[in-house]
C-alpha cells in the first residue's frame, strides 16, 4: 500500500540524476562555448559554474520559490486555523512541522517547498482559506505534506533553478552567435558546429520544460493519493480541488518558473483556453495536455472518489 514515504529514496534520486543531467548539459554548452570561439577558459569557466549552481539549486531553491510567490511568514495568532492544521497533520504524519507563509492572493491555491522535512515550508494563498471549510482546508494541506513526505518537493524545486538556468544558458547561446565566433579554423567545421549549437539552444529549453511538466503532473496524483491516506477523508480534498477549479481569475503574481508547484494552475483562464482544452479535437487535447503543468480536476478527483 501507498504511504507518504512510498517514493521518497525515489524521488531523492531523480533530484541527484536530474543534477547530474544539469551537469553534463551545462559543460556540452561549455565545450562548444570554448570550441567556436577558440578559448578552453570558457569551458573551466561552465565546469565552476555547473558545480555552483547545483549547490545553489540545492540549499537555496526555496528562498528563491518564496520570493517569486512573494509569500510572508504565517503568524500562528493571525492564521490559527491554517497554523494548527498543518501542525496536527504534520503530527499525524510523522513529520517536523514545516514553516508556514501566506500569500497575499484572492486566487485559490498552496504549495510546498524546501530542500528536505526538517526545512519544508508549505504556503498558502489567502483565497484558498477564505473558500474552504475545514475538512477542505486538510484535504489540501495533507496533500502538500505528502509532497514534503515523498521528498518530490526538493525535486520540484531544484527544477525551478536549474531548467530556468538552461532556458537562459540557450537564449545566451542564440543571441552570442551574432557576434561571430571562431573565424580562424575550418569555415565548413563552425558551420556546422553553428548548426549544432542552434539545435541545442532550441532544443534544451523545451526538453527541461517538458521534464519539468511531467514530474509535476505525476507528483500531483501521487500527493492527492498520499493525501487522502493521511486524513482517511478523499473527499475533503476532492471537494476543495473542485471549489479552487471554479475560480477564473489568475494569481495576481505569476511566474511561469514556480507554476508546477501549486496544487493547482495559476494561470487557470490560460488552460482552459488553450487547444488542449477545446471539446472534440483529440489530438490537440492531447498536446495541450502535455504542456499542462496539472492533471485535469476532473482525473484527479475521479482517482480520488471514483466519480
Amino acid at each position: 500500500m501507498a504511504t507518504l514515504y512510498t517514493h521518497q529514496s525515489q524521488n531523492v534520486a531523480k533530484t541527484w540524476f536530474l543534477m547530474a543531467i544539469f551537469f553534463i548539459v551545462v559543460i556540452l554548452f561549455g565545450w562548444f562555448f570554448s570550441f567556436y570561439y577558440g578559448n578552453p577558459n570558457i569551458l573551466y569557466f561552465f565546469v565552476g559554474f555547473s558545480i555552483l549552481m547545483n549547490f545553489f539549486s540545492y540549499w537555496f531553491s526555496d528562498k528563491i520559490v518564496l520570493t517569486l510567490a512573494g509569500a510572508k511568514l504565517a503568524k500562528r495568532e493571525e492564521y490559527f486555523d491554517l497554523y494548527t492544521n498543518v501542525e496536527n497533520l504534520a503530527i499525524t504524519a510523522g513529520l517536523p512541522m514545516p514553516k508556514v507563509y501566506v500569500i497575499e492572493d484572492n486566487a485559490p491555491n498552496a504549495f510546498a517547498t524546501g530542500r528536505d522535512k526538517d526545512h519544508a515550508v508549505v504556503a498558502a494563498t489567502t483565497g484558498l482559506l477564505n473558500i474552504l471549510d475545514k475538512s477542505e482546508l486538510e484535504g489540501v494541506i495533507a496533500h502538500e505534506l505528502s509532497h514534503i513526505g515523498n521528498r518530490d518537493m526538493l525535486l520540484s524545486t531544484v527544477v525551478v533553478v536549474l531548467v530556468g538556468f538552461i532556458a537562459l544558458l540557450a537564449d545566451v547561446f542564440t543571441r552570442s552567435l551574432f557576434f561571430g565566433g571562431n573565424r580562424d579554423g575550418d569555415n565548413k567545421a563552425n558551420g556546422i558546429f553553428m548548426l549544432i549549437g542552434i539545435i541545442l539552444s532550441i532544443l534544451a529549453p523545451i526538453f527541461a520544460l517538458l521534464i519539468q511538466l511531467a514530474i509535476s503532473r505525476k507528483r500531483e496524483f501521487l500527493a492527492d493519493a498520499s493525501g487522502a491516506l493521511l486524513t482517511r477523508y478523499p473527499e475533503g480534498l476532492a471537494s476543495a480541488l473542485q471549489k479552487i477549479s471554479k475560480h477564473s481569475h489568475p494569481m495576481a503574481r505569476q511566474s511561469k518558473a514556480i507554476a508546477h508547484l501549486y496544487i493547482a494552475d495559476p494561470s487557470p483562464q490560460d488552460s482552459r483556453q488553450s487547444v488542449g482544452q477545446v471539446k472534440g479535437f483529440g489530438l490537440g487535447k492531447k498536446i495541450g495536455g502535455l504542456f499542462s503543468t496539472h492533471p485535469p480536476v476532473e482525473e484527479r478527483v475521479k482517482a480520488l472518489i471514483g466519480k
